[in-house]
């Protein structure tokens, strides 16, 4: 999971891209969006952590909290 990657798709997509994004990479279809060069496990992962984020931004949240919150499910999930 790369940070980086993931703030790039907030700033660049919408929610409703990036659902349809996650939907062609499980279809294993190439998404029209660019997700980067990596790998399409990690592609899935970037887009499914921009779209929880951008959920909580679209509750209210502010980005750089939501982008917390989701970093830190990621490390109690990994404990």
């Amino acid at each position: 999971m790369k940070i980086a990657a993931i703030k790039q798709l907030i700033s660049q997509y919408s929610l409703v891209e990036l659902r349809k994004a996650e939907e062609d990479l499980l279809e294993e279809r190439n998404p029209i969006i660019d997700l980067g060069p990596d790998e399409p496990g990690d592609q899935l992962t970037h887009a499914i952590a921009a779209i929880q984020i951008l959920e909580e931004v679209a509750k209210g949240v502010d980005e750089k909290t939501a982008l917390r919150n989701f970093t830190q499910r990621v490390r109690n999930s990994i404990n």
